[in-house]
């Protein structure tokens, strides 16, 4: 849990390299869980894609001028799976409740707390772009197309 004064002092800077860091680390697969080499292939592509996509939504934040209460506020995403915690010293670190399997979801963990992020920080720009026949939701989504192409755009912001 962080307190009040823990998540004053947090930058966005600082919580961008924490999610990259996350991002970055090694899923450590273990083969013995997957029957066939052509299973356990599968796996290390999906899981090397969700790396990249989640890598291309820390790099937008980055550039952007989010607040770093936007950016935190998107850590509700993913049933808050993901959370800042800090250690006895009181550095910050990422920790993450696995639900079934650490290396095929941690870094969809990553991409959903910063596409949750990403919505709310462009909610209001997007749906001002609505056309007459589209509600703000699809505008928003439209939006993101645009922005990120349709894979991306249907796995982290339908």
């Amino acid at each position: 849990m962080r307190s009040a004064e823990q998540t004053a002092a947090l930058t966005r800077e600082a919580v961008l390299e924490l999610l990259d860091r996350f991002n970055r680390q090694r899923p450590g697969l273990e083969i013995g869980n997957y029957g066939t080499r052509a299973g356990y292939l599968f796996e290390c592509r999906s899981i090397a894609r969700t790396k990249r996509e989640a890598g291309r939504l820390i790099a937008d934040i980055a550039i952007s001028s989010m607040p770093v209460e936007t950016l935190l506020d998107g850590f509700r995403a993913y049933s808050g799976r993901l959370s800042i915690t800090f250690n006895k010293s009181g550095k910050p670190l990422l920790e993450y409740c696995t639900g079934q399997y650490f290396p095929t979801e941690y870094r969809s963990a990553v991409a959903a707390v910063c596409s949750s992020a990403l919505w709310m920080y462009f909610r209001d720009d997007f749906a001002a772009t609505r056309r007459p026949s589209e509600s703000d939701g699809d505008a928003i989504r439209r939006c993101f197309r645009q922005r990120y192409g349709v894979a991306i755009a249907r796995r982290w912001f339908s």
